[in-house]
């Protein structure tokens, strides 16, 4: 009779440079015999390449998310507009919607591209566009555009660790 596997699900955690030490843990994981159920998380783009979980589907729903919580931001700025500086977590941090208005009202339509990529005006400038009443449609082919571009960056700098990580493990 086999023994059965001892099987672990993963959370992980950040990203970026830290897909390198999670491919790490996972290629330590399988070696000792575990049998990793699930794993989630925001280093899914290491895993990309190493893992043979297809790029397309992971992408989409990713660019989808990011597009569909901006939308969301907008259309609360939209229906609450001033108001929101007053709400949680705005209120503890009132500095971040200024920025954010002073980025849309100097960048207009091309903020919402910028922004994406910029993590202390990614959760501002969405809300402060609909504050402002940035026209719907050009808000919104810059946020699906610039999610789809924003998920597919964040993977493939992941999937390229991924595979650095996996030379390296075997170089060593």
């Amino acid at each position: 009779m086999r023994a059965r596997a001892t099987t672990v699900s993963l959370v992980l955690g950040s990203g970026g440079a830290r897909g390198l030490a999670h491919i790490g843990v996972i290629q330590w994981l399988t070696e000792q015999g575990y049998e990793i159920r699930s794993i989630a998380g925001s280093s899914i783009g290491a895993l990309v390449g190493v893992s043979g979980i297809s790029f397309w589907p992971i992408w989409l729903a990713g660019g989808i998310g990011a597009a569909l919580g901006d939308w969301v931001s907008y259309w609360f700025g939209y229906r609450y507009k001033e108001k929101v500086a007053e709400m949680w977590p705005l209120s503890r941090y009132p500095e971040i919607l200024p920025r954010g208005e002073a980025f849309v009202r100097k960048w207009g339509v091309p903020s919402i591209f910028i922004g994406r990529f910029f993590g202390p005006l990614r959760a501002s400038v969405p809300l402060a566009a609909g504050i402002f009443e940035m026209a719907y449609w050009p808000f919104q082919i810059a946020n699906f555009v610039s999610a789809l571009v924003w998920s597919a960056v964040l993977l493939l700098v992941g999937d390229v660790m991924g595979k650095l990580a996996e030379w390296l493990w075997r170089a060593v």
